[in-house]
């Protein structure tokens, strides 16, 4: 094939959204390119195989630069997904969408027709709910959203706690209102993973019209006159070309997708005449207004197999194996993330700023350690709306090479504050009675008192990306935005971005369906113009 009517450039979830809503119309050729392999990993598909999906082949490392204040020795990495259906396919699952006032903070900034009340639709229509039905949840759409069956005695026991501690018990965070603790929803259908790749492109392989290839890497937009005509890419060590009789679409993330335009000539014009790249369009925007959660882990020695550690010894893992093959239940079922809250550390803030994770093990994910004995937990929390600015730019002209990330974790001295002041929380909140009869030490941060400045310096030192890139291709229509409401870039025609860069801010969570959401209503748009 030499052309089609759209090209998607990116197979997460939002580009697999885009490829089955588009090609809706028999009328339109669809080519979806992917870069990493198709999603027939079968750990993708478990729940509780997580731990193998938030490691391994299946995710791109690629570094990122520390600033002075996080005072790190090391070169950190960054993951990002590397297989059809993106994040959806290796993440923990979890289902949220932020709180109403982070789109209507979107449309004061220039996303006009994406406040709450615009995007709400759209997230119902994408969702197949197996308990809510209401104005704020749908029950018919592609993506299964569910509760989880098999709920850990340890999660019950943390969300105790929180109780303890004065949160109140939330049964939905996806109403409005985020604040307290409870037990999350996730991307998943009768005991299976419901990726953008399964709920989207699975029912739409069979139509003529969607082509999806993987193992293919876009090296560049072609641009003609200011219109996007169609992509150069690489598969099996040979460079093509695909044109576009209508649009090309950027689905390839907060991270590549500005990369990508840069290499194309869109985007500041002294950083690409730095790199030798001619400029097509000055956008000055591209790879500005990085954000991304920056997340603590807590990490806890047990008294006893008391999490799903102890799922790491042969026969355990085999009883659950069975389980799951025969009744998809059990510890195989559970994305080992269950329960969470969403509480203050700024009270001065209207809304929660601080989101919660019980993780019922150590070293689940990556970067994450173990624990000695083997029996462990991990609180992770994360500062859910940042101040803090970064920036995507080029390394140089070759598309091969990493862009450079540099995310600016505290950069705003405000955020290292916060995050500190919901890090002593977590403390506290682990010193309850319904959870610490569980606990044998805390090992990080070493066992023992700890006053709120070491507790910062740990903040400084031990802060790792939670993974949600955002925000370095904004919509809006100031000079600083890259893409305007309907998601075009501006200046130049036929090409649009689809992925979490259009976000002017980070929503109140984690953003996988958002990002669903985003392509929901893009493709809605499209087909009404």
């Amino acid at each position: 094939m030499t052309e089609a009517d759209y090209i998607i450039v990116g197979g997460g979830s939002t580009g697999c959204v885009m490829a089955s809503r588009l090609s809706e119309d028999q009328d339109a050729q669809v080519v979806l390119l992917e870069e990493g392999p198709r999603d027939r990993n079968p750990y993708i598909h478990i729940p509780g195989a997580y731990y193998k999906t938030a490691q391994g082949p299946l995710l791109k490392r690629m570094p990122w630069e520390p600033t002075d204040a996080q005072n790190r020795e090391e070169q950190p990495t960054m993951v990002q997904a590397s297989v059809l259906g993106g994040g959806s396919s290796v993440n923990a699952m979890i289902y949220i969408r932020g709180n109403p006032d982070d789109y209507a903070m979107w449309e004061s900034l220039g996303a006009t027709g994406w406040g709450y009340g615009d995007v709400l639709p759209y997230f119902r229509k994408a969702e197949a709910n197996n308990r809510f039905c209401n104005e704020a949840h749908g029950i018919d759409g592609p993506l299964g959203v569910s509760d989880i069956d098999h709920i850990h005695p340890l999660t019950r026991a943390w969300l105790q706690a929180c109780q303890q501690k004065g949160l109140p018990l939330n049964p939905d965070f996806n109403s409005g209102d985020q604040a307290g603790c409870g037990l999350y929803q996730i991307t998943a259908r009768n005991g299976r993973r419901s990726s953008a790749a399964v709920a989207y492109l699975r029912p739409a392989r069979k139509r003529r019209n969607l082509t999806v290839t993987t193992g293919t890497r876009v090296q560049r937009i072609l641009i003609e006159k200011g219109r996007a005509v169609g992509v150069e890419y690489v598969t099996g060590g040979n460079v093509r070309t695909l044109r576009a009789r209508r649009e090309v679409i950027l689905s390839a993330g907060a991270i590549n997708t500005p990369k990508l335009l840069m290499l194309s000539g869109i985007g500041p014009a002294e950083e690409l005449r730095r790199h030798g790249i001619a400029v097509t369009h000055d956008l000055p925007g591209v790879g500005q207004n990085l954000q991304d959660h920056i997340e603590i882990s807590l990490i806890y020695q047990l008294n006893g197999p008391h999490s799903y550690d102890k799922y790491k010894k042969p026969h355990w893992k085999a009883l659950a194996g069975l389980n799951y093959l025969l009744f998809k239940g059990g510890p195989a079922a559970s994305n080992l993330i269950e329960g969470g809250a969403f509480w203050w550390a700024d009270r001065a803030e209207k809304h929660p700023d601080m989101q919660y994770f019980m993780v019922v093990g150590a070293g689940i994910e990556e970067g994450v350690e173990a624990v000695p004995g083997g029996n462990g937990c991990t609180i992770n929390l994360g500062q859910i709306r940042p101040r803090s600015r970064g920036e995507v730019r080029l390394t140089g002209a070759d598309p091969a090479m990493h862009p450079r990330v540099i995310p600016n974790y505290f950069g705003d001295p405000q955020d290292l504050e916060t995050i500190t002041d919901g890090t002593l929380f977590a403390l506290e909140l682990m010193e309850q009675s319904a959870i610490s009869r569980y606990v044998a030490r805390r090992q990080l941060p070493e066992a023992g008192p700890i006053t709120r400045q070491q507790v910062r310096r740990f903040c400084q030192t031990a802060a790792h990306a939670a993974l949600h890139p955002a925000g370095t291709c904004r919509a809006g229509r100031d000079d600083m935005a890259v893409v305007d409401p309907e998601l075009r870039v501006h200046g130049i025609d036929g090409l649009r971005v689809a992925d979490a860069s259009i976000m002017p801010t980070l929503i109140s969570g984690n953003p996988n369906a958002v990002c669903i959401m985003i392509g929901e209503k893009l493709a809605d748009m499209m087909r009404r113009a």
